[in-house]
């Protein structure tokens, strides 16, 4: 055992080890990976991939002087580790432990917040500017994996760092297509050769030398790029990148140490943009996860010895019943057709994919192409839904804006992970769809409170001419008995409980919580009447005044940002119909809240019960004071 891991400054350590043992410290990375992450949950199978090449990483390059930029984050275990945060590890994704993603804020290592794919060549870019403009030296890295590449942003960072000839390496980590063995062993040892210093220095002669002849210099110089492109076509898949004005050197097996650290330590004495192909394992070291990467990608806590997910034995997802639910409709209606951006099972699309292959799309990680895509469709009579988490579907704003609800076309949003969804923190967060889609005109946005109600969600859409949006939470429903799905009428709230003393207006998963609230409220002898108003766009206006005038004191609650929510639809009602009465929100600060489960952060943020009830009897207070 090398045992660096638990050292102070194990990258020093990792530098002066003898390249035998480098092996060693890919299974020591592996075994903690392992463990932490089947007590913890989280991105194995992306993390194992590329252990070997971390080390390599590690051991050329001098960081934090030198700065590697990890895209999405969810293989950047093993570089937590080797960065001295293996005493730490065990909290990785817990509340108030290590964040799932790199983060500024907890290593100097860590040179840029993370969670969303496709950002890292952006970002290395304009640190490798900034860089520049500061006169500094330092070496600039960026990786990022296959499937962030599909997103529009990573080509156009690309473009843009192509054209600046920013001295910058972008390491594409291809998890996903195999090398031929010989063409491998010829395109590994081509591109050693062509990173050489003899190699480097020659071209660099050579092109001095011709561009110094007369007349015809440049001419011989464009017919030598040309032929040394032709010859790297053909034994490496670099064209696309050599387009960009990148110099290409790969593939490269990730998991051959020595290679890998031959090749960086090669590229550290080129200059310019230089992108390197790097194929690694999904999974590797960890048999499960080899055998079924995408179980493996996100995973919650699992059996450490057989590797088996440890399932909860409670009520079916709320991504579940969408996903059944909107296959049950598409064998009714030929309209629909469903999309989804490189997240098929994880918004629950996979039995509509296989039932009806020839209506359902994954565009890859692009979000502002589905939707108006998806716009595209609806323009021609279709009924796409776009299945998107609620944070992803930020990263589409603008197209949703103008593409879909400007025209009011018939797109509907299935908004999965409202809400707070736990262990992957701030990035992840479906907290604020409330506020950034509310303002939208032509736009209905239902909150479905139970898994009956998403169902008619999404009967309810197809008979909306225009855009619709509904958002549910991550995990278990409320395990309410599946009825028959209809439409509901739009704007129509309900009111679930009668009282006189103040009124909870709840959405969402909070409206199990706003009754309970109610209960404990009652066994100290207060009244209090709680109703959801089902859709916070259009807000049941009628049943919602009627209600504040009787109480005389209101009470909101939501599962979201406070600033531009739920309440503040309440509230701006109120101030167009006049009522006065004492209001106060429930709901999360104007902050990016941290990482924990579910229960945790709601128990934080008094999103649960007892918050609730807490906030009712300050709302009274404030109808005694005002009396």
């Amino acid at each position: 055992m090398t045992d660096i891991l638990k050292l102070e400054d194990p990258i020093a350590a990792l530098k002066e080890l003898p390249a035998a043992e480098l092996p060693q410290v890919a299974e020591e990375l592996r075994d903690a990976i392992v463990r932490t992450v089947s007590a913890n949950g989280g991105h194995l199978a992306s993390s194992l991939g590329v252990v070997e090449l971390t080390i390599a990483l590690h051991r050329v390059y001098d960081s934090p002087t030198d700065k590697i930029v990890w895209d999405v984050g969810h293989q950047a275990y093993a570089h937590k580790l080797l960065t001295g945060r293996y005493e730490r590890f065990h909290t990785l994704r817990q509340l108030d432990g290590l964040s799932g993603f790199p983060k500024r804020a907890e290593s100097p290592h860590d040179c840029f917040d993370v969670g969303h794919s496709s950002t890292s060549i952006a970002a290395a870019l304009g640190i490798a500017t900034a860089r520049d403009a500061r006169g500094g030296k330092e070496k600039v890295v960026a990786v990022i994996g296959d499937g962030s590449l599909t997103a529009g942003l990573a080509f156009e960072s690309l473009n843009q760092a192509g054209h600046l000839k920013k001295d910058l390496l972008v390491i594409l980590n291809d998890n996903e297509m195999s090398i031929s063995p010989n063409v491998g062993a010829l395109s590994s040892f081509f591109s050693r050769q062509l990173t050489s210093d003899f190699f480097v220095r020659l071209k660099r002669e050579t092109e001095h030398f011709l561009d110094s002849v007369p007349k015809v210099g440049k001419d011989l110089r464009r017919l030598a790029k040309k032929a040394e492109e032709a010859v790297k076509g053909f034994l490496t898949p670099g064209m696309l990148f050599e387009a960009f004005d990148f110099d290409y050197v790969g593939p490269i097996n990730g998991h051959k140490l020595d290679e890998l650290i031959q090749t960086l330590e090669n590229i550290t004495h080129m200059d310019g943009p230089i992108l390197m192909h790097v194929v690694t394992k999904k999974g590797k070291g960890y048999a499960p996860a080899e055998e079924n990467p995408h179980i493996y990608h996100g995973v919650g806590p699992f059996d450490l010895e057989t590797g088996e997910v440890k399932k909860s034995s409670g009520p079916p997802s709320y991504t579940a019943v969408f996903g059944k639910t909107l296959a049950e409709m598409a064998e009714r209606d030929e309209r629909i057709v469903a999309i989804t951006a490189a997240m098929l099972e994880g918004t629950g699309l996979k039995a509509f994919a296989e039932q009806y292959p020839e209506r359902f799309f994954d565009v890859g990680i692009a979000e502002q192409h589905a939707v108006t895509f998806a716009a595209g469709m609806a323009s021609r009579g279709l009924k796409p839904f776009v299945a998107i988490y609620s944070t992803f579907l930020q990263r589409a704003y603008d197209s949703v804006l103008h593409d879909v609800c400007l025209q009011k076309l018939p797109v509907t949003f299935a908004l999965d992970r409202g809400g707070l969804v736990g262990a992957d923190g701030p990035t992840h967060h479906g907290v604020f769809d409330y506020s950034y889609l509310r303002p939208i005109p032509n736009l209905v946005f239902m909150v479905p409170r139970n898994e009956n109600q998403l169902r008619n969600a999404v009967v309810t859409a197809l008979g909306v001419d225009g855009p619709f949006a509904f958002r549910y939470p991550r995990g278990s429903g409320t395990g309410v008995v599946e009825e028959a799905a209809s439409s509901l009428v739009i704007g129509k709230g309900d009111k679930l409980r009668d009282g006189n003393d103040c009124v909870i207006f709840a959405l969402g998963t909070l409206v199990p919580e706003a009754m309970a609230a109610a209960e404990r409220l009652k066994a100290e002898g207060l009244s209090v009447a709680v109703v959801d108003p089902v859709f916070l766009k259009p807000l049941d206006r009628e049943l919602l005044v009627a209600e504040a005038l009787k109480t005389g004191c209101v009470v909101t609650a939501e599962e979201n940002a406070l600033s531009g929510g739920f309440g503040s639809a309440v509230l701006e009602l109120f101030c167009d119909e006049g009522v006065h009465v004492p209001v106060r929100c429930v709901g999360l600060p104007d902050k990016f809240v941290e990482q924990g489960s579910q229960t945790e952060l709601r128990k934080r943020y008094g999103l649960h019960a007892g918050g609730i009830a807490d906030t009712v009897r300050k709302a009274l207070a404030d109808k005694s004071a005002a009396a």
